[in-house]
This record gives structure tokens, C-alpha cells and sequence, in this order.
């Protein structure tokens, strides 16, 4: 690090202008991934549901239908009015013109009585759009407003998951915009008041520019190979912009304590590269091995967080490393041109965070007792965590699909759009209808099933109501064989949903049976994340000790910051349930509780926030280890390095929790979610663990904070980093001398 901080000073110029290169390129080639970003992503692409879609789509042109058009009547009209007959006429040409297949309606099945309302003011229309989740979303963001209308005789308004996803990607897009728009001035004005000076406070988002469009350059290259989901881009942004804060207030922070420690501009800069340049460094990697975990997961939304996460830590990692010290070499001094107020720097030994530590240390047991109790009475409503998955309930009210599922639920007694398809592919129906009609009987007397439709019939409640005719014409008949919908009437993505598919999978089918529809995929995504969330875990822990141990040559110091941190997520996602499963703060953050938690959030906040938790706690054990090898004693290393980052670590918190809580401004509640857990997790960690448990801990193991078994000692001597030779302190002074009499 010595080397690369005086060849930074040496060709400062050069660095510079090679900077502004890559990102006028990043900028030009990474601003065309927008277009090439996709919008799906939650299932499993290995799963049985998958495989049943995709047998569906091509054997038979068929799929889950996600599109319900809701008739409404005006007036005294019943559905049942040739006028309202005719409106619904007009609207299948429409769909089927669009290319919605299986387009069937209220009127076309011989006014079936499942698609009408009780007291016949409201009917229904049902299609499917077939495609990708790209071809869907453009498909139903033309057809939309196309079918929306109110005339003299009818109002008709648009449902399905189609829409519902349409309307959800859009909010999320306005929000995000108006997120942007609220924390970049909140969190200059947190920069400026946390350096006192523009030119200071303007460098992190000068490094931050360089991680945002780093990271759309890395996503583009990574777009041409793979699937990337567009909700990385909202990852890329945050954390593009957290981290270059984070790691820009610690560069510039030790810069500037370099001048004040006298030394030269050149000095400075090499001293800040040799010791905040490698912590930074390390942070970064543990940011990006904590998110590498996201890619054992199948589902390309969550990989597609791995990919955005890692790019921005190594690229913000870069910028600070490299492209801020090149920028301080050339400033110098005039770092802290254009001040605002004054800079009292406090002598050493002394100040808030270096009181707090001392009193800490004063009171180990009964403080780090005191924040463990509360962190795991935190925790205890996770123990009650009911995954779910979004839908139209995490829409802000008043949202047209949200209204039209709203109707669904409560006025047609079976959920149409949330039937579960299953494709029979070995069947014939010409030799093997009685099978077909005994498998159709069992799955209509499973609990949870309204109706099932199959090419011998209508069944009810374990038994044919309707013969073969108009209504079962869509279900392909002979030898290549055929499927069966079975629509539930319960909610879909519910618990009681969930229980509806275990039953039609556990139910004996006339040859192979392929279980597909929306609560199968949610199944299968559910069971495809919890296989592999103990790998993901596995990954993180192990790759996070090794990466401790080799920068810090200890075994408790690991063991004891993957303990610390899981102890401080688990409260996080306690508090989560709490505020949005069991919905004791919907009136106050505008959501609407549906006693589930979206499966996929929890994951990615914990890989999230444990790589920013790691983030932090690198800063300051590296400074606490700086300490203690310039020979200072262990509770004085543990006070001077919580002086050292105390200010940095939370300042750095209060800015990236800015930023996660415009996202808690979205009208959509799994974004809402996301802001706001992780705004939890980031000022717990810097303001509990890292001022409580941290020094508590490292002062009841003393010198044991630092042991290894000698095998391992030996690989750290040989592998592990060191800063290099130390600058001894001006006077060490003693434990006893630390403490207040």
C-alpha cells in the first residue's frame, strides 16, 4: 500500500485524467443497460412450476391467467343486459387482438356463475399473456389503458398479476426518482456539516459518481451473458453512494489528521493510503463477499443484487483507494478551502466517542448485558416470521388493480386469477377419461379448491356440475395431453394457498403430473431459498473470518463480529415483523399488513447489512489493531480507535440511513420494508454495537483479543496484511492511567 500511495503522488495528474476517462466511458457504454435490464426474476428457472409453465406455453399456448378485466355496471343494469353483453364482446376482440390467449368471460362460458358477483352488477373477463416478463409488461402497458373505460351503460377496470406487476414497477420507478430527489440535498447538508467545508464535503459524491457509473458499466457487461433485473439499479444508487460516503470520510478524515500531524502533503497522502487505504480496501471485500452470497440463490432478482452490490464496493473501493488520494495530493491544503464554521480538533485521548468507550469499559459486563437483552427481545417477533410474496396489498390504496382485487376478494367467492394449472402430458384423453374424471373429483374435495375445470368437465365440492361443452373447450384433448385449472378460494399467496398446492402435488394423478400457476411458483422460490440460505450463510461466515483473521491475525476477533452482527440483524428483522407482518405501524407509514413477510427481503437485507455491519466494524477494529501494534495497551487501543472512527461510523450511518429512508417514502411496502430495515440495521449497529458490545467485549478478552493457535499464527505471518512499520506513539499511557479515579 506504501508503494501504490507514492506512485499516486508521483503521477497524481495522470491518475486524474485517467478517472475522468473511465467515467465519461462508464458513462456513455453503462447508461445503455437501462434498456437491457429485465423485470422478472422471482422464480426458480429449476423448479416443477417452471417447468409446467414452460410445457403450458409451448404445448399448448396456455398459462396462469394474469389478466382480469372487472365489468361494472352503472345504473339499475344487470351483467345480463344485452348492452353490458355487448361492452364485454367488444373487449374479448380487443384482448384477443393484443394477443391474450384464452380469453374467456362471464358470457362466453354460458353466464357461468363463479365469474359473476352475487348481486349481478359486476362480471368478469380473463386472459392470459403469454411471454416473457418483459413481453408481459409491454403487452399490458398498451392494453391497459385501451381496455379502461367508463361509458353510459359500464365501468371497466383492469386486475391480474400483469397489471398489478405493471402498476408496481411504475410506482417503484416515480418513487425512486422522488427518493433521489430527497436524500442527495439532505445528505450534502449532512456532508457539509460533517467536514465544515465544501471542498471536503464534495469529494464523496465526486467518488460516488465514479461507483454509480462503475457499477452500470459492470452491469452492462454482466447483461450481455445473463439475466439482469432492473431492481439492481435501485441497489447500484444507494449503495453506489453509501459506500463511496463511507469510505470517502475515511480517507479524507485520516488525510486531514496527517496535516495535523504535521506532515506533508506527499506524507499525508501516502500515510492515509498505507492505513485507511488498506481498511478500506478490506471493507470493501467484505461488502462484496457478503452480497456474493445473493448468487447461490436460482432466482435471477436476487443475483441480480450480487451483481450491482459487488461492482459498487470494488468500484467505490477504487475510487476512494486510488482516484481520492491522486484528488488530496493535488488539493492539499486547500482541502479545507471555502470552511463553514470551525474545526476544533480535540487533543488525543479525549472527546465524546473516547468518554463513551471509557465508560464502557468501566462497566463491561452489566452494559454489554444491558444491549444483549434488549437485541434479543428485539429479535423475538422474527421467531413468528410467515413468508409471503408481494401482491396487490403492497399497493398504496386507491390504485386501480389494488381496487379491482379488492372487489375479487370480497365479492366472487373463488380467486380466478390465482388458479393453479396442471399440465398432464402423458394422458390421453380418449383412453384415459374416467382417470382424468376421478383425478378432477379428488382435487375439487381438497380444502381451499372453489372450482376445478378439466376437458370432462366442471367440478364443485367433489363432484361434476357441469358436462364437457362451451366452458371446458379451451383444455386440448387426444393423445398429447392436456391440463387441468384448479382456481382456490382462499388467497393465493396466503399459508392457505400454500397448503393447496401441497395437497395437488400429494394427490394421485393419471400419469405425470406438473404442478404450475402463481402459489406453486411461490412454493417452489420459497423452497428454493430456504435450501439455500444455510450455503449463503455458510459462505458469509466463513469467508468473513478468513478475510478478519488474515487482516488481523486474531480468532476471537472474527468469532466474536459474526456473533455481534447476527445477534444485531436478528433484532433488525424482529422489529420488521413487528412494524410490518403484524402491521403495529401501517396507520403511521401508510401500508396495509398482510400477515406475511416478502421472502426475498429478509435475504437480501441480510446480506446487505451484514456487508455494511462488517463495513463498520472494519474501520474500527483496524484502527483499535494500528493501536495496539504501536505498542499502546489494550484498553487504551480500544479507547483511542472508538475516538478515532466514533465520529466517522456514525457520521457515515446517519448519511446511508438518509439515503435507505427515502426509500421508506415509496407507496410500495416491500420497498417501504427495505428502507426502513435497513435504516434500523445501520444506526443499531453504529450506535449499540459499535458503542456498547464492541469495546465491552474487546476489554473482557483483553489480550486474548489478539490469540491464535500458533499453526495459525504462522499462516498469518507468512499471509496475512500488516500496515507495515508503525509510527510509535508520542506517550503511550497505561490502563490505570485511562481510568477516572
Amino acid at each position: 500500500m506504501e508503494r501504490l500511495g507514492r506512485m499516486l503522488v508521483r503521477r497524481r495528474k495522470a491518475v486524474l485524467i485517467a478517472t475522468l476517462v473511465f467515467v465519461l466511458g462508464a458513462a456513455m457504454i453503462g447508461g445503455g443497460v437501462i434498456s437491457r435490464l429485465r423485470s422478472g426474476g422471482f422464480a426458480d428457472p429449476g423448479s416443477e412450476s417452471a417447468e409446467a409453465v414452460e410445457l403450458l406455453q409451448d404445448r399448448y399456448g396456455d398459462a396462469s391467467p394474469n389478466l382480469v378485466v372487472l365489468v361494472t355496471t352503472t345504473g339499475a343494469r344487470s351483467v345480463d343486459d344485452p348492452a353490458i353483453e355487448a361492452v364485454a364482446a367488444e373487449l374479448a376482440n380487443v384482448m384477443t387482438d393484443a394477443g391474450v390467449v384464452d380469453v374467456a368471460s362471464y358470457w362466453s362460458l354460458g353466464h357461468a356463475p363463479p365469474l359473476r358477483n352475487d348481486d349481478g352488477t359486476r362480471a368478469l373477463l380473463l386472459g392470459t399473456i403469454i411471454g416473457t416478463d418483459d413481453e408481459v409488461q409491454d403487452t399490458i402497458r398498451s392494453l391497459s389503458p385501451t381496455l379502461t373505460r367508463e361509458t353510459d351503460v359500464a365501468v371497466v377496470s383492469i386486475g391480474g398479476f400483469a397489471e398489478v406487476y405493471r402498476q408496481m414497477s411504475e410506482t417503484i420507478e416515480h418513487d425512486l426518482v422522488r427518493a433521489e430527489l430527497i436524500a442527495f440535498p439532505i445528505t450534502l447538508v449532512l456532508l457539509l456539516f460533517v467536514f465544515r467545508g465544501v471542498i471536503a464535503a464534495v469529494l464523496p459524491l465526486a467518488v460516488g459518481v465514479i461507483a454509480i457509473f462503475g457499477a452500470l458499466l459492470a452491469l452492462f457487461l454482466i447483461s450481455l451473458g445473463t439475466d439482469v433485473s432492473i431492481f439492481a439499479l435501485n441497489l447500484t444508487t444507494a449503495m453506489g453512494l453509501g459506500l463511496a460516503i463511507d469510505y470517502s470520510l475515511f480517507i479524507v478524515s485520516r488525510f486531514r489528521e496527517e496535516l495535523a500531524a504535521g506532515k506533508s502533503v506527499e506524507d499525508a497522502t501516502v500515510r492515509t493510503v498505507q492505513t485507511a487505504g488498506k481498511t478500506v480496501v478490506f471493507s470493501a471485500i467484505t461488502v462484496a463477499l457478503s452480497l456474493a452470497a445473493l448468487l447461490v440463490f436460482p432466482m435471477y432478482f436476487l443475483r441480480s443484487f450480487a451483481y450491482a452490490g459487488v461492482a459498487v464496493a470494488l468500484v467505490a473501493a477504487l475510487g476512494a483507494v486510488v482516484s481520492l488520494p491522486a484528488l488530496l495530493a493535488v488539493l492539499g491544503h486547500r482541502v479545507d478551502t471555502l470552511p463553514i464554521g470551525r474545526r476544533r480538533p480535540t487533543p488525543v485521548g479525549s472527546g465524546v466517542w473516547h468518554r463513551v468507550a471509557m465508560f464502557v469499559m468501566r462497566r463491561p459486563i452489566p452494559i454489554a448485558t444491558i444491549a444483549i437483552v434488549l437485541l434479543l427481545v428485539l429479535g423475538v417477533p422474527f421467531l413468528g416470521i410467515v413468508f409471503g410474496q408481494v401482491d396487490d396489498r403492497s399497493l398504496p390504496s386507491g390504485t386501480s388493480s389494488r381496487e379491482v382485487h379488492e372487489i375479487l376478494r370480497s365479492e366472487f367467492g373463488s380467486n380466478e386469477a390465482g388458479a393453479v394449472q396442471i399440465a398432464l402430458p402423458t394422458v390421453d384423453t380418449d383412453t384415459d377419461a374416467d382417470a382424468i374424471d376421478a383425478y378432477a373429483i379428488a382435487l375439487s374435495s381438497i380444502d381451499g379448491v372453489g372450482r376445478v375445470d378439466a376437458v370432462t368437465g366442471i367440478y364443485i365440492g367433489g363432484q361434476q356440475v357441469l358436462p364437457p361443452g362451451q366452458a371446458t373447450a379451451r383444455f386440448p384433448s387426444g393423445n398429447e395431453g392436456t391440463w387441468l385449472s384448479v382456481v382456490p378460494d382462499v388467497v393465493p399467496l396466503s399459508p392457505a394457498g400454500e397448503a393447496v398446492v401441497d395437497e395437488i402435488r400429494s394427490t394421485r394423478a393419471p400419469g405425470t403430473a406438473l404442478v404450475g400457476g402463481m402459489t406453486a411458483q411461490f412454493v417452489d422460490s420459497k423452497d428454493a431459498l430456504v435450501s439455500r440460505f444455510p450455503i449463503a450463510v455458510a459462505w458469509i461466515a466463513l469467508s468473513t473470518f478468513v478475510l478478519l483473521f488474515m487482516m488481523f491475525g486474531s480468532v476471537l476477533v472474527p468469532v466474536k463480529a459474526l456473533v455481534i452482527n447476527v445477534l444485531s440483524l436478528s433484532a433488525t428483522f424482529g422489529a420488521l415483523v413487528w412494524i410490518f407482518q403484524e402491521g403495529h405501524l401501517a396507520d403511521t407509514l401508510g401500508f396495509t399488513p398482510t400477515g406475511t413477510t416478502d421472502m426475498t427481503m429478509p435475504i437480501l437485507m441480510f446480506c446487505v447489512a451484514f456487508g455494511l455491519s462488517m463495513d463498520y466494524e472494519v474501520f474500527l477494529l483496524s484502527r483499535i489493531k494500528e493501536e495496539h501494534d504501536r505498542g499502546t495497551s489494550n484498553r487504551e487501543s480500544v479507547a483511542l480507535g472508538l475516538e478515532r472512527t466514533g465520529r466517522i461510523v456514525t457520521a457515515a450511518a446517519v448519511i446511508i440511513s438518509v439515503i435507505f429512508m427515502a426509500f421508506a417514502t415509496s407507496g410500495v411496502t416491500s420497498i417501504k420494508l427495505f428502507g426502513i430495515g435497513l435504516t434500523i440495521a445501520v444506526l443499531m449497529d453504529a450506535f449499540v454495537i459499535r458503542a456498547t458490545l464492541v469495546p465491552a467485549f474487546m476489554v473482557l478478552a483483553g489480550n486474548a483479543n489478539w490469540w491464535a493457535p500458533k499453526w495459525m499464527k504462522r499462516i498469518y505471518d507468512r499471509f496475512g496484511i500488516s500496515e507495515g512499520e508503525s509510527e510509535p506513539p508520542p506517550a503511550p499511557a497505561t490502563d490505570k492511567e485511562l481510568v477516572p479515579r
